[in-house]
């Protein structure tokens, strides 16, 4: 669905709500960079420091010669430590990494994130998609005797509703076929206060690349939002953290000429970021064909990085 009828719909909803990814246009893009270096937003560092630490782990795992595409991919920067661990598995006449595929939406920045590695990886086989990868989309061709791996790190799954993060699992066992592999970021359950400082930064900085959602609604479609009526709320729960653009007023907000009104402290949810237990992940993923092989944390238990084998679907798809 298109920019415009996404946010129709949800505003039309009831309770109210947007898709997340409507959140990341170039400004959007740009606030969320800044977030991820602030001191209290820990999940990308995390990772990372997962990732370095245990690259060569994953690499061993994911086997020599396989052909990585990495689903919203952006600059490719904390992919790096794992295409350098996975060109280190090669041997002689046999590649540690038959290709890098990065898959993202933006394509300038997938254009400049290509460039980037074919300069500093020339021997490199990269191959970027332009694409939505939540909607079905062509990838290049891959020999049948490449092991298919995706790769999607930040815990992006975590923004997805029950219903899509199964639609996601089953797509990426259509993807990487049998035997194939998903190597997935996924944020764990932690103390309420660190979700609150992470999610609702001193700096607000979050706050910005919150209600800069209505800066586009009314640079694209028409929009008369007053952002000084309208605050970032962050409500922490057990299992999730949700992101809301809260009504200060009783006000009237128009949208491609259609008003939607507004009682004070109503709210639009603008996204859901899941916080997973030990096991969470691997019992949604088992019913789409996935089984977990190998799980990687740090010290902290805060993140955790898990790579899934592809068989078979094994049970129906899950219904709204």
């Amino acid at each position: 669905m298109s920019f415009s009828s996404d946010v129709l719909a949800g505003l039309g909803a009831s309770p109210r709500s947007t898709p997340p990814k409507w959140l990341y246009d170039a400004a959007g893009s740009r606030l969320f960079d800044d977030i991820t270096r602030l001191e209290a937003y820990y999940p990308t560092e995390t990772e990372r420091a997962i990732l370095r630490d245990h690259a060569a782990e994953m690499a061993d795992a994911v086997g020599a010669g396989a052909a990585l595409i990495e689903y919203g991919s952006g600059s490719s920067d904390k992919t790096r430590v794992l295409l350098d661990a996975l060109l280190a598995t090669g041997r002689a006449g046999a590649p540690g990494l038959a290709a890098y595929v990065p898959v993202d939406i933006s394509p300038s920045a997938l254009g400049a994130a290509a460039q980037a590695l074919r300069t500093d990886y020339p021997g490199l086989d990269v191959r970027p998609v332009v694409a939505d990868y939540t909607q079905p989309f062509a990838l290049p061709d891959v020999s049948p005797r490449e092991r298919r791996v995706v790769f999607f790190p930040g815990s992006t799954v975590g923004n997805f509703t029950p219903v899509e993060t199964d639609a996601f699992f089953r797509h990426v066992v259509d993807v990487v076929g049998p035997g194939g592999a998903l190597l997935i970021g996924a944020d764990q359950r932690k103390d309420a206060a660190v979700l609150h400082a992470a999610y609702d930064d001193a700096e607000g900085v979050t706050a910005a690349f919150n209600l800069n959602l209505l800066v586009r609604v009314n640079r694209e479609l028409g929009g008369d939002a007053r952002l000084d009526l309208w605050e970032h709320h962050a409500r922490v729960f057990p299992d999730r953290v949700e992101m809301h653009l809260v009504s200060r007023v009783a006000q009237t907000l128009t949208v491609c000429g259609r008003a939607f009104s507004f009682a004070p402290g109503e709210s639009i949810h603008t996204e859901t970021s899941t916080k997973y237990g030990p096991d969470t992940l691997a019992d949604l993923a088992r019913p789409a064909g996935l089984a977990r092989v190998r799980r990687w944390t740090d010290a902290r238990a805060w993140f955790a990085v898990e790579l899934y084998t592809a068989t078979l679907p094994s049970a129906p798809p899950l219904s709204e």
